[in-house]
């Protein structure tokens, strides 16, 4: 068997949802649907932030603010791709665009999982230390929190991808995904061996458990302080302030464990394709909806701004 390096790997075959060609033209159809839903939607939340006096002032917004810049590229590391390939007739990728997808699509996973934490830290702090909100969480201190958000998280997809650079590949280079992941590639590579699998799977413990860690520890002290306050009115106001943030947490956390604290069999992977639409596509427009849809400082903001937004966008 011929084993092909890096650089010659040439093209990939992505399988995405094999099917017929009207059924082709109704996924490109759903899909494009939702990524235009999703794109418009964490625009407008950026706008309205950016836009809003009181908000782009305010951690939570800024947060939420890059929060939804994140979702956008996260959603176009892997959707675009997608769209073109439910109509194209030779579904192929090549090998550096396929590393390059690779390191996009766990740079901007494991970044949404350190604002996650961030968010986490920022509803502690309001919740079990309100007076003291204003002078611990500063604007300062916001944005260096977000920017090591984002430096931590390309720093650990880079450790993620080095490995996949050192891959040897056999023909067929057939990757049974609709875009390239870490788990496929391991797959259809034949210089694969356990050292390997346990390498990527001890990372990705790391990043996931650390992250959810954090995420944890200032949920336990929002509980702790939840439960001591003297009415339930009071306690019922105290966690709807996080209640967003815990739902988004549960969700994104449930479908990365899905994906990525199980073994790399092939007989799980048509499995995976179902599960990881629900992470790249849905949840990126679930997200936006989740923190707007029931916040009355942005529904405040958006009748205030929304004009102004509108104009923004169509100049």
């Amino acid at each position: 068997m011929k084993f092909i390096n890096q650089s010659e790997a040439g093209m990939f075959i992505l399988l995405g949802f094999p099917s017929s060609r009207q059924m082709q033209v109704f996924f490109f159809g759903i899909f494009l649907a939702f990524y235009l839903l999703t794109i418009s939607a964490n625009m407008f939340i950026v706008g309205i932030v950016a836009m809003d006096r009181i908000l782009k002032k305010i951690p939570m917004y800024i947060f939420l603010s890059h929060f939804s810049f994140l979702e956008i590229w996260y959603i176009t590391s892997m959707v675009p791709k997608m769209l073109v390939d439910f109509l194209a007739d030779n579904n192929t990728i090549s090998y550096n665009g396929c590393i390059a997808q690779v390191f996009f699509f766990c740079a901007l996973a494991f970044t949404e999982l350190f604002f996650l934490s961030a968010i986490a830290y920022d509803r502690y702090l309001a919740i079990c230390h309100p007076l003291r909100y204003t002078t611990m969480m500063t604007i300062k201190l916001c944005q260096q929190m977000a920017l090591w958000s984002w430096i931590v998280g390309f720093v650990c997809s880079l450790l993620m991808v080095i490995p996949s650079s050192r891959l040897l590949f056999c023909a067929p280079r057939s990757i049974n995904h609709f875009f390239c992941d870490f788990i496929p590639l391991l797959n259809i590579s034949c210089s694969q061996t356990p050292a390997t699998d346990v390498i990527f799977y001890t990372l990705a413990w790391i990043i996931i458990l650390y992250s959810l860690l954090l995420t944890s520890i200032s949920y336990v002290q929002i509980m702790r302080t939840v439960y001591y306050l003297p009415s339930q009115l009071s306690r019922s106001k105290a966690f709807s302030t996080c209640l967003s943030h815990l739902t988004v947490v549960l969700t994104f956390y449930g479908a990365i464990i899905f994906m990525y604290i199980q073994s790399s069999t092939k007989s799980m992977l048509n499995v995976d394709k179902v599960a990881s639409i629900f992470y790249a596509v849905v949840i990126p427009l679930f997200n936006p909806l989740v923190y707007t849809l029931r916040n009355r400082d942005f529904h405040a903001a958006m009748k205030k701004n929304l004009p102004c937004v509108i104009i923004t966008f169509c100049i």
